[in-house]
């Protein structure tokens, strides 16, 4: 196992449960605090060594700042985490949560292959944020094993997460999936199936239709984005929000629910495909439709 220096904050205990994330990107990496914060081991995969080292520097700073905010306990174990290259690795996983970009093909092709080295009865879990669960299923060797769980980002600092029983998922499974919820300090809300399940099928044309407000003259992003702060009681409004989750994201996602649901309200506008194609996603580049202070690549 490529084991890469046990992490600094690690505590000695050892908890029930042993998480392996697939993907080390943005989600991957938050939910990978989020554990470690709860005392759970992880064991994070990715294609590159690179992208390992970064994302345990990530989850250090992630794993500190949400324990000065109060959103992670301040006392008690920290999980132990362990990167590697090789999916094989994570054969002794009682959870797999596969946390790739939001694409279908990849997502099954990465199901798979966990699929293929896990115990049978072993939980799996999607975090998508629109690929229905049920068409996911079709790529695992044992659909009964499968669920979606939807984190909300960042998933250390937002406790509540949908998760989404797929017609083929298991009571066995929505159990264990509720279970390391609960172990996560999460609330999951149970949710069908479908495109979007129930908070991106709202929020991405959301986000769409603001963008093409933008895009015809009739307000700017932070007007559009203060209205719906001060006239609904929005935390954030919808632009700040695409900015979080990543315009690239956004359009990904959007294109799925739009093949799946032929609705037109779906299709990524025309700004949101500029915005993506000049490289300015959000805050994880310092631009999207504010700026943040300079590229955080």
């Amino acid at each position: 196992m490529t084991d890469q220096h046990t992490d600094p904050i690690a505590d000695a205990g050892s908890p029930r449960h042993r998480l392996a994330v697939i993907g080390a990107g943005i989600m991957g990496t938050g939910i990978t605090t989020l554990a470690l914060g709860r005392g759970v081991d992880v064991i994070l995969v990715d294609v590159s060594e690179e992208i390992l080292d970064k994302a345990r520097t990530a989850a250090t700073g992630q794993l500190r700042l949400a324990r000065m905010m109060g959103k992670l306990p301040r006392e008690g174990a920290t999980g132990e985490l362990v990167t590697t290259t090789r999916i094989a690795d994570v054969a002794d996983a009682t959870a797999v949560v596969e946390a790739v970009t939001e694409l279908a093909p990849l997502k099954a092709k990465v199901l798979a292959e966990v699929s293929a080295v896990v115990a049978p009865g072993t939980l799996l879990i999607s975090n998508t944020s629109a690929v229905p669960i049920d068409e996911q299923a079709d790529s695992v060797a044992r659909p009964e094993d499968l669920v979606g769980i939807h984190f909300m980002n960042p998933p250390y600092l937002i406790h509540t997460a949908e998760l989404i029983r797929g017609p083929r998922s298991g009571e066995k499974a929505v159990a264990d999936a509720r279970a390391l919820l609960e172990a996560l300090g999460q609330h999951g809300v149970v949710v069908g199936d479908g495109p979007g399940f129930v908070i991106n099928r709202i929020l991405q044309r959301m986000i769409n239709e603001a963008a093409r407000i933008v895009a015809d003259g009739i307000a700017d992003p932070a007007s559009v984005d203060a209205a719906f702060e001060g006239c609904l009681g929005h935390t954030t409004g919808p632009l700040a929000t695409a900015d979080l989750i990543g315009l690239d994201n956004v359009v990904d996602s959007l294109r799925v629910l739009h093949e799946r649901t032929g609705d037109a309200g779906y299709e990524p506008c025309a700004l949101l495909l500029e915005k993506v194609a000049a490289g300015d996603y959000g805050r994880k580049t310092g631009r999207g439709f504010f700026e943040y202070g300079g590229s955080t690549k």
